[in-house]
This record gives C-alpha cells, structure tokens and sequence, in this order.
C-alpha cells in the first residue's frame, strides 16, 4: 500500500469517494494509485507531459498491480483527458497561474466536461486559482492550510455550481461582513481572495505565519534592491513597500477577525 505525504494525503482526502479521478502532472502517480488502491475511487488518470515521469508513473502503476484501473498518460494538462471521462480533477505542486491556464484551455477545449469537483494544491498564486474558481462557475467548499517540510501549502476543493449545496454559493463564500469595518469593500474582497474566505474565516493556525514568511521574503527583496543604483530598482522598492503594508495590515486584521463554526 502506497504512503503518502502529508500534502497528497490532504489532497486524496478531499476527494469525493466513488469518483472517477484524473491527477493533472502526477509525477510518479503515486495520487491517483492510491486512490484506486484503498478503494476510494473505481478508476483514475494519471496525466504527465515529460517522458522521465510519465515512465516512472507507469513503473509505478504496474507495481501495484493496477494498470486495468490507472492510465498514464501524456499530454499538457486537461489534454490527456477526453470530454465526461472524469468526475474529479486534481493538480497540485505549481503555480497558481499555470494552474488557472491549464484549467482555462481545459475549459475551452471541452475538457471539464462532467468533471464535478476540482482539488486544487498551488505551491504559490492562491488567489489566481481563487479568482478562476469564481469566474467559471465553481464554488469553494473548503480550503485547507498545512505545513510540510517546513514550506506550508493551500489545498481548495470547490464543486461546479450545480453541485454545490444550496447555503453555499459565491455570494455567500465570499461575502466579506465579517471582516473588520475599517477596510472598504473593495479591499476586503482583495484579501478573500488573496487570502482564503475559508482560511480568513476559520482564522486558520498557520494562517499569520504564512503571511509573515511573505512578509519577510519581500523584506529580503527590497533590502537587495535599496543597494541598486538603477532607477527602475525605486519603482520596484515602492510596490514592494505598498505590499508589505498590505501584508502588514491584514496580519493586523487576522488578529481582530474571530474564529467561524460555521465554515
């Protein structure tokens, strides 16, 4: 039986049981082998686009004795998957920008056909996947924020809109009431989705570490820039300045929002 880690077990564990899975960029497809392994879904794809992991994800598939249940196969992204041929997708460990074009051509091309639910793993860029979700009709049923390795990581499950239950829909995920009412509305829809609804709302454990590792990455940044003597480096030290103020703020804000039962 295949052992996770702890980011691919979060992951495995949000998908719906019964559902016919495909993991986008699976590696060795140690996701979708144990899925089908522990019986919680019938069958799974796993999608590769490089020949080194494709082999390996074969190689893998094969030891388990499963290749009448998994499909490695390789191609860019949703390309591997033909139209109603999926309930579930999966794609984790990359970035949220590529995340959110790989489901977008996906989308056009006809690929998210039938497929219900999305389990989502970006390694940085949430609120890019975040803002994805929200345009084309998936909804976030939860958000999960765990520490691995010592790097921390954002796991989102949304289902389409249909499949959503009734009391929980955009409007209301992203429903910015209960932040504090010193931030404008504009401005507090910016860090829902920045941030996570879920993860604001919940007042998530690891959620002010994240932010002050953030915080710090662009501190060491900016400190590199001030030795710069090319004008362009002034420009990129103000944004910078504005983003940490930003950070700043809503670290300030994490400590006034209270905790949610009801997410």
């Amino acid at each position: 039986m295949i052992k996770l880690s702890k980011r691919l077990q979060t992951i495995a564990d949000r998908v719906t049981a019964g559902a016919r899975a495909a993991d986008i960029g699976s590696d060795h497809a140690l996701l979708p082998v144990y899925l089908v392994q522990t019986g919680k879904c019938p069958s799974a794809i796993a999608g590769e686009l490089n020949d080194g992991p494709l082999q390996a994800a074969k190689r893998q598939i094969a030891e388990a004795g499963l290749a009448k249940a998994v499909a490695a196969r390789k191609g860019n992204g949703l390309a591997v998957l033909e139209p109603g041929e999926a309930d579930t997708v999966t794609i984790a460990g990359m970035g949220g920008s590529l995340m959110a074009e790989i489901l977008e051509t996906g989308r056009l091309a006809g690929k998210l056909e039938g497929v219900r639910e999305l389990v989502l793993q970006p390694n940085v860029g949430e609120e890019l996947v975040r803002r994805w979700l929200f345009e084309h009709g998936y909804v976030l049923q939860g958000e999960w924020l765990l520490e691995e390795d010592g790097k921390l990581y954002e796991v989102l499950r949304a289902l389409r809109e249909a499949d959503s239950p009734p009391d929980v829909t955009n409007a209301q995920v992203y429903d910015p009431a209960f932040l504090p009412a010193g931030m404008n509305a504009e401005r507090k829809r910016f860090w829902l989705f920045r941030m996570g609804p879920y993860l604001l709302r919940q007042r998530a454990e690891l959620l002010p570490e994240k932010w002050r590792q953030e915080h710090g990455k662009l501190k060491r940044i900016r400190a590199q820039l001030e030795q710069s003597e090319l004008a362009e480096s002034r420009g990129k030290e103000a944004q910078l300045r504005e983003e940490m103020e930003a950070i700043e703020e809503v670290l300030s804000c994490l400590q006034t929002v209270k905790p949610s039962s009801s997410s």
